[in-house]
């Protein structure tokens, strides 16, 4: 277990939580279909099913680059909370109160990170909690919609708001059952007692009280089970951690299986970061989309930026360029994919960013160019100096990385006599 990623965790820093799409809808439309695209929305396509979520997306990747937001994009996700706090995946009519079977987990956890990182928004993150801690489950989990079983992705992406709201997940203890976050993902992770090729997945949720792992719910649970959510500062050159499987039988650390809480949450992240990067490995560096009846399989594009950033999340640099340099490669198709899909975009930017990458320059194309055409022009641009492949660079500098070396910039300035005194930076300070 890192310590240093543990002691993050307890900080929560602000953000954006599993990059996975909501799991599942309500039976019912959150709304009627809109006529007009509302002023402030990001992108053009229908949002009855994803406004929420792909406003939060945007807004989050924009702040985590440095750009300010339009004021009537944030102003139009904030006027999309409900009364009691929570959300929904579109509300066509504000005035009209939110119908509870149409309450959204996944909405509510998404749109909590990104009003707290654009700042300004207390008392709706505040409300938006409350919402979360009143509906859930026993089992310390959440389902997409309240009264249903809870599965790891809305798991997942609710640690992620508990995080951005400076609140430690190990601490949010249902009210019924008084078991956390981290309770209910660690009942759905796969052990030494799956089989080899599964060991260290999740399962979404239990079918007929067994577990099958689910690629997507790994991905969330490999997040979520950082303590981390969508947006966190990325891991420098110096703290990369190499992907280990879980070790099982006579050989394997038995003070793994007498970790609790986040310990042991942080332990199964590793193992699941361990099975995603398999899974990578044997597919060209990318996860597959389960096939649909009739259809030949395709890569997973989302599924691919939503690895790279559980893998960043877990420290695993070198693992998560992996995948990213595949999606930044013509031939995975990843910028046609995303383009003019705010939700896409604003995935790739965040996966390119906790990698080390530079979304401004994906492959040749400026992811956050192409995010901010998708919404109201920014309040402010940015020239991207934030990104880690340009603290990478600082860090360089910093430490008189000059042509010649360091030691022999030090014997120089010796010999002349000169005494000199090396002050060395820190780390760029993580933009919240």
């Amino acid at each position: 277990m890192n310590v240093r990623r543990s002691a993050a965790a307890l900080a929560v820093s602000v953000v954006l939580g599993a990059a996975t799409a909501p799991a599942a809808f309500a039976d019912d439309a959150p709304s009627p279909k809109p006529s007009a695209l509302p002023q402030g929305l990001y992108g053009t396509k229908d949002p009855t099913y994803d406004g929420v979520w792909r406003q939060s997306l945007a807004l989050l990747a924009q702040d985590a680059v440095g750009v300010t937001p339009a004021a009537s994009g944030v102003k139009w996700l904030a006027g999309q909370q409900c009364a009691d706090g929570g959300f929904v995946s579109f509300r066509h009519e504000t005035a009209t109160p939110c119908a509870a079977k149409n309450a959204d987990s996944n909405a509510t956890a998404a749109a909590v990170q990104a009003l707290a990182a654009v700042g300004g928004h207390g008392a709706a993150v505040e409300k938006g909690i409350g919402w979360l801690k009143k509906n859930q489950n026993e089992d310390g989990g959440w389902g997409v919609n309240p009264g249903s079983p809870s599965d790891a992705n809305s798991t997942a992406v609710a640690i992620g708001a508990f995080a951005a709201a400076r609140q430690d997940p190990a601490k949010t203890a249902s009210a019924k059952g008084g078991k956390t976050p981290y309770d209910a993902l660690l009942a759905l992770r796969l052990g030494c007692d799956a089989k080899k090729d599964a060991r260290g997945a999740f399962a979404y949720q239990p079918k007929k009280g067994e577990l099958e792992p689910n690629d997507v719910a790994t991905v969330a649970a490999a997040l979520g089970a950082t303590g981390q959510g969508f947006v966190f500062e990325p891991v420098g050159r110096d703290d990369d951690e190499a992907v280990e499987p879980l070790e099982c039988g006579a050989d394997a650390d038995k003070s793994d299986t007498k970790a609790k809480g986040a310990d042991a949450a942080e332990d199964a992240a590793d193992a699941a970061d361990a099975y995603l990067a398999a899974k990578l490995a044997g597919n060209d560096q990318h996860l597959m989309a389960p096939a649909m009846p009739g259809q030949d399989p395709a890569p997973d594009l989302g599924g691919t930026a939503d690895a790279v950033l559980a893998l960043a999340a877990g420290e695993h640099r070198t693992a998560a360029a992996k995948p990213l340099a595949w999606l930044q490669s013509k031939d995975s198709g990843a910028v046609a994919w995303a383009k003019g899909d705010p939700g896409a975009l604003a995935k790739l930017v965040l996966a390119t960013r906790a990698a080390g990458g530079d979304p401004s320059d994906f492959g040749g194309t400026d992811l956050v160019r192409e995010l901010n055409a998708t919404g109201p022009k920014p309040a402010a641009a940015s020239d991207h100096s934030g990104t880690q492949k340009q603290a990478d660079e600082d860090e360089k500098k910093d430490e008189g990385d000059s042509p010649f070396g360091l030691w022999w910039f030090i014997g120089v300035c010796a010999v002349a006599g000169i005494g000199i005194g090396f002050l060395l930076s820190g780390r760029k300070k993580q933009q919240l």
